[in-house]
């Protein structure tokens, strides 16, 4: 069975004070025994937080990475700093760095390939502006991104992959894809993952819905056969919101 995950993106978002204080309120509380927890603050502030999480079950995690080990990349991290830091995931492909600050699918390969290759669990995530859900090309959006950011990645290489489904047209807008339409994107990612691997990798691999994920339609997301958990932005920053989603989790496992 698999585990749900349930990971906080604060994007640009919180201060030191605020970032230690947060994360503080999310080690306190009790995921239970079959849910993950992740949190992925701004690079200023992952050792605090990470300070900050010690002693709990909480992982830290880092919004982007560099692929070069090091050199003259002025402003970019490498793998190696995120270890340093006490990171044990990454967040790349995120579509903010795809349609804002323009990275490509073989940048973001290259980028997966170091993070595997440093030993950070990569959460690769995928999905499709509105006009190309308006014009059905979803699922070959879907297609280009995943092939795109998983070359050269084999079974192996792979074995610790999470992938999130983010339409991209549900990030941050209020609107949430219906149950309905998780279901289907993430089952499709299932289903490419098998054929490009196998079932039983596909089978293991969990697949995070995010955009717009809330309290209130967290638990109605999750129930889908094929979403293992959720990649939150907004609600992430209160924690009363963030852990009413991990309780919808945890309350989902208990029931399995």
């Amino acid at each position: 069975m698999r585990r749900f995950l349930v990971a906080g993106n604060w994007k640009m978002n919180t201060d030191r004070a605020g970032g230690t204080a947060l994360a503080t309120a999310v080690a306190a509380a009790d995921p239970g025994p079959k849910t993950d927890v992740l949190v992925c603050p701004p690079f200023p502030y992952l050792i605090p937080v990470g300070e900050a999480l010690q002693g709990s079950g909480v992982r830290l995690g880092a919004q982007d990475v560099w692929y070069e080990p090091s050199g003259a990349f002025t402003g970019e991290v490498s793998v190696a700093m995120l270890r340093d830091t006490g990171c044990s995931h990454v967040v790349l492909g995120h579509s903010e760095r795809r349609h804002i600050l323009g990275e490509t699918d073989e940048t973001i390969c290259r980028k997966v390939q170091a993070a595997i290759a440093g030993h950070l669990t990569v959460i690769l995530c995928v999905g499709e502006l509105l006009e190309e859900r308006e014009a059905g090309q979803t699922e070959a959006v879907l297609n280009r991104q995943l092939a795109g950011g998983l070359e050269g990645i084999s079974e192996q290489d792979a074995a610790d992959l999470v992938i999130a489904y983010e339409p991209v047209w549900a990030i941050g807008t209020g609107v949430t894809a219906s149950p309905d339409q998780a279901e289907t994107a993430h089952a499709h990612i299932r289903n490419w993952l098998a054929d490009r691997y196998n079932a039983a990798f596909s089978d293991r691999i969990r697949i995070l819905y995010g955009g717009s994920v809330k309290p209130d339609n967290a638990q109605t997301l999750m129930q889908q056969s094929n979403v293992d958990g959720a990649l939150v932005g907004g609600a992430s920053l209160k924690a009363d919101s963030f852990l009413a989603i991990v309780d919808a989790a945890r309350s989902l496992a208990a029931a399995e």
